[in-house]
């Protein structure tokens, strides 16, 4: 019998948390029985139309051949043109990259940053990807739990963790799991903060355009440009158009950074699907309406299942100010029933049919990862799924 031994690379390294949930929840659906998605990282919404007959001009046009690694003049013009318009701030194309979504964008950000042993502060909660990249390098995440502090990131915090290790620091904000958007005021303080210890900052900047009223997006990119150098902002059409599948993820960033990760991107996928970035340049540059309609649709939601979730014995959940989950705190329950969150997760999947996302996942044991990219009726099924669970337990 032949054995596989991975590289030693990998051992620090776990598979995705919230693919696993997609998966399970696909699994089960397949198997004929009645599932409510709760655990989704996705919009529910459909790519706009205006999006989609750009792709399929661009596929009747042929247009289905290599680009440059990097992605196509178009696509990085059109970019620099969106950041202008956003923030005021012109980036030459040559400080462009674009890759096959945000995931492979902050891949090869870390990957032609960090050297084994390099440190990276992350704060808690956090995407799932962020320290598993990071321990691919061969990098050390050090972790600031803010969720002990209202969830509020600042200067200080990051500074109390720098040790001369440190090597960057990554902030994503409106943030993933929790919802929490980070003052823009912070935000600089941070990036002065590298800028005089000679870090580099990572913005992932995602869930940018879903800030609920009466706040505003902020992006780094709006930054000083003494500062600019030092930060990298990572952003994504996935969410804003609702184009998970079409991979398309672009990064701002000093040129020789982004030089380095197109060297990287050459030899792992080469470009981003062609006919995807002709349908990214109709993203940014076409009509916004359907951005705006779905922020609204999510605010709706998030003041529905924000109090819903609030009202189950034992759970409280903060607003969330961005991005499309809610983050209730479940420790309560959790105690009184000798359950690990994730053993909660599965117990919800298996009895009450719920999927969702344990936050010990985000790093933030006890609590949930609760995503309201789904119909209002599945949430309000959902949640009383949930509270009959938390009953039964008692």
């Amino acid at each position: 019998m032949v054995t596989f031994r991975r590289a030693l690379r990998l051992d620090g390294m776990q598979s995705s948390s919230t693919m696993a949930a997609t998966a399970a929840a696909a699994r089960l659906r397949a198997e004929g029985q009645a599932v409510i998605d709760l655990g989704a990282g996705e919009p529910d919404f459909d790519t706009p139309v205006n999006i989609r007959r750009a792709a399929a001009r661009a596929l009747e046009e042929g247009k289905t051949r290599y680009t440059p690694a990097s992605g196509t003049a178009e696509l990085k013009q059109a970019i620099a043109d969106y950041i202008a318009e956003e923030t005021g701030t012109r980036y030459p194309t040559s400080a462009i990259i674009v890759s096959a979504g945000g995931k492979q964008t902050l891949f090869n950000a870390l990957v032609s940053l960090i050297n084994p042993g390099d440190e990276v502060i992350i704060p808690a909660p956090y995407w799932v990807t962020f320290p598993e990249i990071v321990a691919f390098c061969g990098g050390a995440s050090v972790f600031i739990p803010t969720h002990r502090q209202d969830f509020r990131l600042t200067a200080d915090l990051v500074e109390r963790a720098l040790t001369p290790r440190s090597k960057a620091v990554i902030v994503n904000s409106p943030s993933n799991p929790s919802g929490v958007v980070v003052p823009p005021d912070a935000i600089r303080e941070i990036a002065e903060l590298c800028a005089a210890r000679d870090l580099w900052l990572i913005s992932d900047e995602c869930y940018y355009k879903f800030v609920y009223p009466p706040g505003r997006p902020f992006s780094a990119a709006s930054l000083p440009a003494a500062l600019r150098e030092r930060v990298l902002v990572s952003g994504s059409l996935s969410k804003t158009y609702a184009m998970t599948g079409w991979r398309i993820g672009y990064a701002l960033a000093h040129p020789d950074w982004v030089a380095e990760m197109t060297k990287v991107q050459s030899h792992s996928t080469s470009n981003p699907t062609t006919f995807a970035q002709w349908a990214a340049i109709e993203a940014l540059r076409g009509g916004q309406a359907s951005v705006g309609a779905m922020l609204a649709e999510y605010q709706a939601r998030r003041d529905w299942i924000v109090p819903a979730l609030d009202a189950l014995p034992g759970v409280s959940c903060r607003q969330p100010e961005g991005a499309f989950y809610a983050f209730p705190d479940f420790s309560v329950v959790l105690a009184k029933a000798g359950l690990r969150d994730a053993d909660f997760a599965q117990r919800l999947l298996e009895e009450a049919g719920v999927v969702v996302t344990a936050g010990s996942a985000f790093g933030a044991d006890g609590y949930v990862r609760i995503s309201y990219a789904n119909s209002l009726a599945n949430l309000q099924r959902g949640v009383e799924n949930i509270r009959s669970l938390i009953e039964r337990l008692g």
